[in-house]
């Protein structure tokens, strides 16, 4: 099947000099529809144009699909190389169409109930002053940074997870290996603080704390336990009279539960000498 010529094919030559030159894709089969190196020259010229991928595959009648497919092909280094310059020069030209619409601003038209009147010249500030920001920045932005666009903001991506992967790599390396590492290092640290306190001590506050040591570890080897020690203060004698009461007082006696007819009794009215309510009126009052 033959494919139609698209009339978009037709634009104005890309002056000489302003493209690398470079070495077309080798196709297995030279089909007079595919991409023939003269196409493949007459796309490159229309993204420098366009700046458009897509813009530029309508103009020489090929698909973006087929574009990308071929920018992935072996031997398609030198093509890939010309993609970028021509990318460069479509957003340079971009720029300058959207100076030139800032500096001479746009026509649009002027309707009337549904009636064209005529046109009027629309200039866009924001445009013209986002332009000076990135054309000359020391000048028109007080040397803060400009404005990234679509290809900056995609770079500063890119950077961010770089970054964000050397962090991640850096702290995995600082962290310990495991628990037992981590508590011997703390353990270090402990016993470098305690021979700090030690060194500091005086002669015969070493020898107390020694002493103290030692009778610290021959208290465990016996096994005491202060509650049954007389001379402690916490000693609790078995014979004193009270010692059954003290032991008798966590053990609480279960409730009694009440007879099973409970809820048909019924509840008898005392009968009082006096109303429990008095008035004026009643008799007794002095």
């Amino acid at each position: 099947m033959t494919r139609r010529t698209d009339p978009r094919e037709t634009r104005l030559p890309v002056p000489a000099g302003e493209l690398p030159a470079f070495t077309p894709v080798p196709r297995q089969t030279n089909r007079h529809d595919g991409w023939t190196d003269d196409r493949q020259h007459r796309f490159i010229e229309a993204l420098a144009d366009t700046g458009s991928v897509e813009a530029a595959c309508r103009a020489v009648n090929m698909s973006t699909v087929g574009a990308y497919h071929l920018r992935r092909q072996k031997g398609a280094e030198s093509f890939r190389k010309a993609w970028a310059a021509a990318l460069d020069l479509g957003v340079q030209r971009i720029e300058d169409v959207a100076m030139d619409r800032a500096l001479n601003g746009v026509e649009q038209p002027v309707y009337s109930y549904g009636k064209l009147l005529g046109s009027r010249t629309v200039y866009n500030d924001r445009l013209l002053m986002f332009m000076l920001r990135n054309r000359a920045p020391e000048r028109f932005t007080e040397g803060r940074a400009k404005g990234l666009n679509a290809i900056g903001t995609m770079e500063l991506k890119r950077k961010k997870k770089e970054w964000r992967a050397e962090w991640e790599a850096e702290r995995k390396a600082a962290e310990p290996a495991g628990e037992a590492e981590a508590f011997e290092k703390l353990n270090a640290k402990l016993n470098k603080m305690r021979e700090d306190w030690y060194d500091q001590l005086s002669p015969r506050t070493r020898a107390a704390y020694e002493e103290y040591l030692r009778l610290e570890r021959l208290d465990k080897a016996e096994g005491y336990r202060c509650w049954d020690d007389p001379d402690h203060a916490l000693y609790v004698d078995p014979d004193a009279e009270d010692y059954a009461a003290v032991a008798d007082e966590g053990e609480d006696e279960p409730p009694a539960l009440p007879p099973p007819d409970w809820r048909r009794r019924e509840v008898e009215e005392s009968e009082d000498d006096a109303p429990r309510v008095r008035r004026l009126k009643d008799e007794g009052w002095d």
